[in-house]
């Protein structure tokens, strides 16, 4: 090879080289608070980055405009901001309903289904830049650093990922000092108590909440009002196991979530006060507020209960719970969570109908429920006269049913005697 293409070659390897020496750039996921407020500057300040910064919106309704203005004031070179509400509904909120999703059988994963969406949209921005990292505020405590980690490796192994907050293993009362001494404003929230909100549910934890005992003031509720109002009732209806209209309107999903958290929240339903085991092997103490999801959860069980058999109801239940526990551990991208979507999506078929649910002073009661496909029969289950169920046949039933359990009885307890049936035997 001519020694002048050779020269070439290096001369454009070194070129390219240096562009990845000299691109410092990193999509910080970014709500505006108080930990990736600290992290724009510990990027810049520490990493010498310049610091693109992406909000991406669930539906948490912040104001926008103030966090493009922080991370402006902050200096991030760039703020982009995201509308992520109709596809966290239709993609993540909408898998959450036919999964019954309730980590623990209490928290309905608003904060964990949404952090694979946002890892993805932060993915994409730097792709779009040609960043070399992406960064999130996340702690060393809690469980968002695993399902950021593991989401973002997922769609690029390569990826750097940064995260200040554990890197520096700080805790609230330094990330104040740190962000007073970087004039990083703070409001009274930011110093009270830490918030995350989407269109699913709000999670409230910190200050005074961390004590167990201690009863969560009403100043932190914003979607649940303990209002003495008289009872009330709603239908909702569903096809294929998702919500397509309440009080008898169509309505999208997002608008029935919407509907319900202002219907059932003001009659004080939705909040969760849950000793929760967190992925890194801590107990905390989390308060949600959810009256949507609580209130389509309890319906959507209550309908399955109506037309599925006993066989796929109990199977369900264990796919469900480990289809929860996946989500709220980070494992959203693992194939075995797409493979319980599939018999998840299969036991939906006939999850369509009404659920009739009262109202009253912070209860939320199934009150009545119908269906094309209900397995119920008035016949079968009645016990007037018009039964066709022959009770003669329910001897012969018990008889087989409870064989071994009659013969492991009479073993354990060393009869000496034997039954004439025994003896012919």
């Amino acid at each position: 090879m001519p020694l002048s293409t050779l020269t070439k070659k290096y001369k454009s390897i070194l070129i390219s080289v240096a562009l990845v020496m000299s691109n410092k750039k990193v999509v910080l996921a970014f709500s505006g608070g108080l930990d990736t407020s600290v992290c724009v500057k510990y990027l810049q300040s520490k990493h010498n980055m310049d610091v693109i910064t992406a909000t991406i919106d669930c539906g948490q309704e912040d104001d926008f405009d103030k966090i493009r203005k922080k991370s402006k004031n902050l200096g991030a070179i760039r703020h982009v901001n995201i509308d992520a509400k109709k596809e966290f509904v239709e993609r993540y909120v909408n898998r959450s309903i036919k999964a019954n999703g309730l980590y623990q059988g209490k928290y309905p994963l608003a904060t964990a289904l949404a952090r694979p969406l946002i890892a993805d949209k932060i993915m994409k921005v730097a792709t779009q830049e040609n960043a070399i990292a992406v960064a999130h505020g996340c702690t060393g405590k809690g469980n968002d650093q695993v399902r950021f980690d593991i989401a973002m490796s997922s769609i690029d192994p390569g990826i750097k990922i940064i995260a200040p907050i554990r890197e520096l293993n700080l805790t609230r009362d330094l990330e104040m000092k740190y962000a007073k001494k970087n004039n990083i404003p703070l409001n009274e929230e930011i110093k009270e108590y830490s918030t995350d909100a989407n269109v699913w549910g709000r999670a409230i934890e910190a200050g005074i909440l961390e004590d167990p005992w201690a009863e969560p003031p009403e100043e932190i509720f914003m979607l649940v009002k303990n209002n003495n109002i008289p009872a009330e009732y709603l239908e909702l209806e569903f096809e294929n196991g998702i919500p397509i209209g309440v009080d008898n309107r169509k309505m999208s999903l997002t608008d029935v979530i919407t509907y319900l958290n202002i219907k059932a929240g003001k009659h004080g339903i939705g909040v969760i006060d849950h000793i929760e085991d967190r992925v890194v092997g801590i107990k905390t103490r989390e308060i949600y507020e959810a009256p949507a999801a609580h209130t389509i959860i309890v319906a959507h069980k209550d309908l399955e209960q109506l037309v599925l058999t006993k066989h796929e109801l109990r199977f369900k239940q264990i796919v469900d719970d480990q289809w929860s526990w996946m989500v709220y551990s980070g494992l959203w991208f693992d194939p075995l969570r797409e493979d319980l979507d599939r018999f998840i999506d299969a036991t939906q078929n006939r999850v369509t109908g009404k659920v009739k649910m009262k109202l009253q002073n912070g209860s939320l009661r199934v009150v009545g429920r119908k269906s094309k496909n209900s397995l119920y029969r008035h016949t079968l289950a009645t016990y007037a006269s018009d039964s066709i169920f022959d009770q003669n046949l329910a001897k012969g039933f018990i008889e087989l049913w409870g064989m071994e359990t009659v013969i492991a009885n009479r073993l354990s307890k060393n009869s000496p005697t034997k039954s004439k049936r025994e003896m012919k035997e």
